[in-house]
């Protein structure tokens, strides 16, 4: 398991340009591997990510699954033998906590393109988390000058041009952590991993700036993460929309070129 950096994995390719196949020259993917995640030795979900910060993703892949809300209910985090290779298995060890594993309907696979496909009912995907409460304004010139701040601390993006990228930034502007992975809610699970494990959970005086569009269960993660804001340098989906105006977030799309369109909770700017 590699907990410090995102990797990408050298390949050998032949570029074809102006009517020719040229020799093999070595390029970069990105990487892409099957993690089981387990709570307290049992299976909870297998989700296909981009080998780094697998505690993280763990971490927040319980937070926003609703098992757990706060740093001090883990006990253990650890990597465990999986029948395919070291280090493809993690297990959290909770501390006293008892976990409805019924709950957890995002059994047997993920892939990394769709975070819900596993749920098993359509109750299971609408979690009954609250609306925000209180006032949250930041400034409108900061948020056009995120998603660019944002692509230059993709170096795994700049190397291989495949992976997706969530970022937490102050309301002030100050880069709290950014994680890539190929899948966007694997991103975003880690983004709310860091933030569980170093205890700043929640999130409620920052903005979430993702790559690439948003989804409804983007809007989910964020929300019980706390954070009030979420940018996209694409577009929203109408449930994204939806969600965000009943929970009181703000969101924008297609943050870009100083321009942005603001679908939810314009009182922020």
């Amino acid at each position: 398991m590699t907990d410090d950096y995102t990797e990408g994995s050298p390949i050998q390719i032949r570029r074809y340009q102006d009517g020719v196949l040229g020799p093999e020259v070595e390029d970069e993917v990105a990487s892409e591997e099957p993690l089981e995640i387990r709570v307290e030795g049992r299976s909870v979900a297998i989700t296909m990510r981009t080998p780094g910060h697998d505690e993280e993703l763990a971490a927040g892949f319980l937070v926003t699954e609703g098992v757990i809300g706060s740093r001090d209910e883990i006990f253990e985090i650890s990597a465990c033998p999986s029948q395919s290779s070291e280090g493809n298995a993690i297990d959290v060890l909770l501390a006293g906590k008892k976990v409805d594993f019924e709950k957890l309907t995002r059994h047997v696979f993920t892939s990394s393109s769709c975070g819900i496909c596993g749920k098993a009912t359509l109750d299971a995907v609408f979690q009954d988390i609250p609306p925000l409460e209180g006032e949250f304004s930041v400034d409108p010139e900061l948020l056009l000058a995120l998603p660019d701040r944002l692509r230059d601390e993709q170096a795994t993006f700049q190397r291989t041009g495949g992976l997706h990228a969530s970022a937490v930034f102050h309301r002030k502007g100050d880069l709290v952590v950014v994680r890539e992975d190929v899948g966007r809610h694997n991103a975003l699970d880690k983004v709310i991993g860091h933030g569980l494990l170093s205890g700043s959970l929640p999130l409620s005086d920052h903005v979430l700036v993702v790559s690439g569009r948003v989804s409804f269960e983007l809007m989910q993660k964020a929300l019980s993460a706390g954070i009030p804001a979420v940018v996209a340098i694409s577009a929203p989906s109408s449930l994204a929309v939806d969600f965000a105006r009943r929970s009181g977030q703000f969101l924008a799309g297609f943050v870009r070129n100083g321009r942005m369109n603001v679908y939810a909770g314009d009182r922020a700017i």
